[in-house]
């Protein structure tokens, strides 16, 4: 993978203005630690920062080809899984190719195609293209948004982007102001984000699915993907098959690569069928044996206590599923002290407040991960597809008039300022995103009202939660330069999960039923039958102590820029109480007490660190 960023203006030469690209690009290294290249001409800069995963002689960037009288240049974060039947297809009309790497496949598609290119790829994707005797630049991001893609104007003339945040900040015309839409983004929403606010004034994110193109008559975004839906077809012994095949063809696509690939493995249904796929093409391709690897926390076997969300513990079933598929698996231990400093990484590797120690705990997991592997597979949104979170299986959740991981919202809005609250007014603002979202929903005409229902909690997990956690795997890894794909954001896996009828989805009223069952015969029962378990979390209690201590710490000082924002004595009073056996989500199912500690405490941080000024 690789870091992005790009500048074009009407009015400035910008082969004067070398050194502010230069910046710009440079504040994404960890995206990029194996090569660096800029390009610039009159009216347009473009920069990256490269990690090297296929062809290291043939993939650099910027690339430039010349088609006709016609000068193209790219910049390009992600992998493309079909780049074999893309090549061809390109060959046949009459290109030819200097190397075997996706971006000049890439490249060559929208000399090709235009920008109706991004119809036929399927992998993860963010690129720009500047066409320099048109003077014409054009963006994509890929279907789900696994690649980020931000934008911002600069003065009258100038438009920037960026893979993140930090780059755009590094132009001098870009500041870090917020102001009410931006405070209900991190006060009312908390980890989530409402897709194409960047929360900083006056940058934006791209849309998953979107492609946008900028000349001199300014901005035009298009959407070029969406969920569509339709009575499913297949019966229950057809889709079952589909489901299995179509899965099994998407991780061995996503196994290619020149430098080493492992697996994220937890021993849950997920990541056990991403690791036994592989592990079996690995094999049957005469490849190395396949490493995996699972995180925990030091001390967590004393103190883990199984809960509704949690049932149990990863380790014993990493273990089995390893010695099972003969891997070589590594376990990552995380101490307290270290995910405590990994909580101000975390903010700066994603540019924003997170999701806490569930953020950092990655971060240095990737780190680990990254002394031997440059690649790894993992087993996000399988539950967003198939319904595999409680809230799916739950009718307090389903009736509940908000997001399912929204609904202890007024709890934590207690520890708000009333100053806070009168400005942006959280109840309403989240009530407003929920119902714009459910406007969005791609109705089935004549279904009956709880498969209409949970058509609807599918959309609303798919396009605010499950980017949510993409742009936590993204904005981690890619801090330890390491690239993690997703097999189950494969497009053509989500769009026929899609309208698969709920009461094959929840085949044996088990959530993901219907993956389960797909999965017989890959898997060991027991790894069939395990109750979902989430990302594993720490539960020492030294956790929730070094939290505590630095929330009564940013208490404590008057000039912390958090003040204004928190009810001080509401919160100082519920820190110096006895906490320790309060189990209510404030946000999804994990971030409890010590999770808002560490989520305000990241607040402070970021609104000191990044000097965020609102407006």
């Amino acid at each position: 993978m690789c870091g992005i960023t790009g500048w074009v203006d009407w009015e400035v030469d910008l082969r004067n203005c070398g050194s502010i690209i230069d910046k710009m690009t440079d504040s994404m290294t960890n995206r990029g630690p194996d090569a660096k290249g800029i390009w610039l001409s009159t009216q347009a800069a473009l920069g990256h920062r490269r990690l090297v995963v296929v062809d290291p002689i043939g993939g650099g960037q910027p690339m430039i080809r010349k088609w006709g009288n016609t000068t193209y240049v790219l910049v390009y974060n992600g992998e493309l899984y079909n780049t074999v039947e893309l090549r061809h297809k390109l060959m046949a009309k009459g290109h030819r190719f200097d190397s075997h790497s996706d971006t000049e496949v890439l490249l060559t598609s929208y000399i090709e195609w235009g920008a109706s290119c991004v119809y036929h790829l399927n992998g993860i994707f963010a690129f720009a293209i500047w066409n320099e005797e048109e003077q014409r630049l054009f963006l994509a991001r890929d279907r789900l948004g696994v690649k980020p893609l931000f934008y911002s104007k600069s003065g009258s003339s100038g438009f920037l982007f960026a893979s993140e945040i930090k780059a755009l900040l590094q132009h001098p015309e870009v500041t870090p102001q917020i102001d009410e839409v931006g405070l209900a983004e991190i006060f009312a929403l908390g980890p989530m984000r409402t897709p194409g606010i960047g929360v900083f004034r006056g940058i934006s994110e791209l849309k998953p699915g979107y492609s946008l193109d900028y000349d001199r008559k300014g901005i035009r975004t298009t959407q070029y993907w969406k969920l569509h839906s339709e009575i499913h077809q297949d019966d229950e012994k057809t889709t079952i098959h589909h489901v299995r095949d179509l899965f099994k063809d998407t991780v061995e696509r996503q196994l290619i690569s020149d430098v080493p690939v492992c697996t994220l493995l937890s021993g849950g249904l997920d990541s056990s069928a991403i690791t036994a796929f592989a592990a079996h093409e690995l094999k049957r391709t005469g490849q190395e044996t396949m490493d995996t690897y699972s995180v925990d926390y030091l001390d967590n076997d004393q103190y883990f206590q199984p809960n509704q969300f949690q049932p149990n513990s990863d380790a014993p079933w990493a273990k089995l599923v390893s010695e099972a598929l003969k891997t070589q698996h590594h376990v990552v231990t995380i101490d307290t002290p270290q995910l405590v400093d990994a909580l101000k990484m975390a903010v700066f590797a994603r540019d924003l407040p997170g999701m806490a120690d569930v953020d950092g705990s990655l971060y240095l997991f990737a780190k680990e991960i990254k002394k031997k592997a440059t690649v790894a597979l993992s087993g996000e949104c399988a539950d967003e597809i198939f319904g595999g979170y409680p809230w799916f299986h739950r009718e307090h959740s389903l009736n509940a008039d908000t997001f399912p991981w929204s609904r202890n919202f007024k709890e934590r809005s207690s520890f708000l300022s009333q100053e806070l609250i009168s400005k942006i007014q959280p109840e309403i603002y989240i009530k407003e995103r929920y119902l714009e979202a459910l406007k969005e929903v791609p109705r089935l005409p004549g279904e009956n009202p709880h498969d209409a229902r949970i058509r609807e909690m599918f959309y609303l997990n798919i396009t605010r939660w499950m980017p949510t956690l993409l742009d936590r795997k993204d904005r981690m890894s890619m801090a330890a330069s390491l690239e993690i794909r997703v097999p189950f954001c494969d497009h053509r896996l989500v769009e026929y999960a899609w309208n698969i009828p709920w009461k094959i989805k929840c085949l044996d009223g088990r959530e993901k039923g219907i993956l389960r069952t797909a999965l017989q015969g890959v898997l060991p029962d027991k790894v069939l039958t395990r109750r979902k378990s989430p990302y594993p979390k720490t539960h020492h209690p030294a956790y929730l102590a070094a939290t505590r201590e630095w929330m009564l710490e940013i208490l404590h000082d008057s000039d912390s820029p958090l003040h204004p924002f928190i009810n001080v004595s509401k919160l100082r009073e519920f820190a110096l109480s006895d906490v320790s056996n309060i189990d209510m989500p404030w946000f999804g199912q994990l971030m409890n007490v010590p999770q808002l500690f560490a989520y305000f405490a990241q607040v402070h941080f970021w609104l000191k660190e990044y000097k965020v000024q609102i407006v």
